[in-house]
């Protein structure tokens, strides 16, 4: 790969080459062949706790709990990743599930949990019950100043403050933390806007620590602007679902390079179980079933709750089961339709490149010019 124009990215003890996170995009999107080989590349690569338990076991032909899974996806993403940095991605809603993935991803070595999709304020104390708790970054995800202020008084009462936080926009993909798509999409809450909010509350606490722009950036110009605007670096979620790393099944990859600006909608209602927006494919087979309501109420996996209910369960109408649509898109619900989440820069995909591609895209300046003008061929993972 060319040598990177960007700065690094300092977490804690964690130097990112290439200021750029990948997404963990669940169930199974981000898989280990993912994360693997954007941390060989030098960003930090993350992986999805969501539904392990499945995938681990149909991976290896044996069966996993939720902790020993989450342990062996990032044993499986380290051997790829060179010495890199990987990451886990843990839902807050996935409450079940959520201090087996928090111990278990440490139990296999993660440098770092990202969490959100709710506000993260367990995490530091289940952090403390491992004998690693010193060595791994904690990031929480935040959409606002407020929800930041209120991570860092209450962190604050367990000894420690979050290595990093990723400021998340309306325009990323999966769960978004607005509950009406006209709060959600408002002028106030574009993401330079919720950039500059979290970054006072950062300086009001005299605390230095990097903040990460995460939603609708799609180029290295992107990533410039939010690295002027003060931020450490940027996460990308479409981008990489976009490759052929990613866990997407090949019916989900080619609706992304086929998609329109106008088949990107916020589910609502009927939308995600935990009540968040949900950012998806119109053309979803699983999605427009649920639209005609169609689909009997059911949920037997149990994942994604609401105050430790999944209201598709037993009704239809302002939920489905997000769950068994997300495991039919990578092939593990035969019984199932296909969901296809993405974020709004979808509209923009008009290939599948490989992770070497996309990373050597997104550190080079006016990249397209110049790869239109030299035809350039892409060196071998060992250059960079």
């Amino acid at each position: 790969m060319s040598v990177s124009t960007l700065p690094a990215l300092q977490i804690g003890n964690l130097n990112i080459k290439i200021p750029v996170i990948q997404g963990g995009m669940g169930i199974g999107l981000s898989t280990y062949n993912l994360a693997g080989a954007v941390a060989a590349l030098g960003g930090m690569g993350v992986l999805s706790s969501a539904a392990l338990d499945r995938i681990v076991t149909e991976r290896h032909g044996r069966k996993f709990n939720h902790r020993d899974a989450a342990a062996q996806d990032v044993i499986d993403a380290k051997k790829l990743a060179n010495g890199g940095i990987i990451g886990m991605n843990i839902m807050v809603a996935l409450i079940n599930t959520y201090e087996d993935s928090v111990l278990g991803s440490m139990d296999g070595g993660v440098d770092a949990i990202i969490s959100g999709a709710g506000l993260p304020m367990a995490l530091p104390e289940i952090v403390k019950l491992h004998p690693r708790a010193s060595e791994v970054a904690l990031i929480p995800i935040v959409s606002s100043g407020r929800a930041t202020e209120v991570i860092f008084k209450r962190w604050s009462r367990s000894g420690r403050l979050p290595d990093a936080l990723v400021v998340e926009g309306p325009l990323a993909g999966g769960h978004i933390a607005w509950r009406e798509p006209e709060q959600a999409l408002g002028p106030a809450n574009e993401l330079s806007n919720l950039i500059k909010e979290v970054l006072e509350v950062c300086k009001n606490w005299n605390h230095s620590i990097p903040v990460i722009a995460a939603g609708g950036i799609y180029t290295h110009e992107d990533i410039v602007k939010f690295l002027d605007l003060g931020c450490g670096g940027v996460q990308m979620g479409t981008r990489f679902l976009a490759t052929h790393e990613s866990g997407a099944n090949a019916e989900y990859k080619k609706l992304l390079v086929d998609c329109q600006e106008k088949d990107i909608e916020l589910a609502n209602k009927p939308g995600s179980p935990c009540g968040m927006l949900f950012r998806v494919l119109k053309q979803s087979p699983f999605y427009v079933e649920a639209l005609s309501f169609a689909r009997a109420p059911k949920c037997n996996k149990g994942y994604l709750l609401n105050k430790g209910n999944c209201s598709a369960k037993l009704e239809n109408d302002k939920a489905f089961c997000i769950c068994n649509g997300l495991l039919s898109s990578i092939n593990l619900e035969a019984n199932e339709k296909n969901l296809y989440t993405v974020g709004q820069t979808a509209s923009r995909i008009d290939k599948i490149l490989s992770v070497k591609e996309l990373m050597e895209e997104l550190i080079t300046p006016d990249f397209q010019n110049l790869n239109i003008m030299t035809n350039e061929i892409f060196p071998e993972v060992s250059a960079l």
